[in-house]
């Protein structure tokens, strides 16, 4: 009785092991997690105009340790805020572990992005790059205002003739572009496109409106994924 009871236990924990191993995700189908999102708001933005992406992300599966929203001082030069931008990129991938980071923009924080992409050696640690209503060939409504990062969306201005030059997109850096037909302050609106990025118009939705736009977000998320 004592063998029969000894077999039975030891029937038992292999069946257990074998049950315990078929509803266990094998390394293939196990998660493999996103990469960190970093979020450069533009010109007089804040952390809150990213409010429905991070929801949104959240609710699509991203982890709060993924979304990373980042405040700068917009009023200064696009140069300082590119410098900025790579310590925030360095503190995130440390944090992280990860060894890239995507980068969704809107606006003016596209031409922040791009500099540190194209000049500061960002393209070694970002993986997707997204412009949303970018000026990223100048915007008339750039005329009305006189910070030096607006000044400095300017057609022509010093700082986007040297962004511009040559490869618009840099390294082995995914390039992806969102413009609208009705983005009252991006004129015209094909300044948003580069060469060498996925340029996409969406439908007609006005410039800050986009940061709430089910079809931006999803098209976004979409091309980061």
């Amino acid at each position: 009785m004592r063998r029969f009871a000894a077999r039975l236990t030891r029937i038992t924990a292999l069946v257990t092991v074998a049950v315990a191993s078929a509803l266990t995700p094998t390394s293939a189908s196990a998660d493999p997690g996103h990469e960190p999102v970093v979020f450069v708001h533009g010109w007089m933005g804040a952390d809150w105009n990213w409010t429905y992406f991070v929801d949104s992300f959240g609710s699509d599966g991203w982890s709060d340790e993924d979304l990373h929203v980042w405040y700068y001082d917009w009023s200064q030069s696009n140069v300082a805020t590119a410098e900025q931008l790579a310590s925030e990129v360095d503190r995130v991938l440390e944090t992280t572990g990860a060894d890239r980071v995507d980068l969704i923009t809107h606006s003016m924080g596209g031409l922040s992005s791009r500099h540190f992409l194209k000049f500061l050696g960002g393209t070694a640690q970002v993986d997707d790059w997204v412009s949303i209503g970018g000026p990223n060939h100048g915007t008339n409504a750039a005329y009305a205002c006189w910070t030096t990062s607006c000044q400095e969306m300017r057609y022509g201005s010093g700082f986007l003739t040297d962004l511009n030059a040559g490869d618009e997109t840099p390294g082995e850096v995914d390039y992806a572009t969102l413009r609208s037909p009705c983005d009252e302050v991006i004129n015209p609106d094909s300044s948003t496109a580069l060469a060498g990025a996925r340029n996409a118009q969406v439908s007609c939705i006005g410039h800050i409106s986009l940061l709430s736009s089910d079809e931006v977000y999803e098209s976004v998320r979409d091309f980061i994924a």
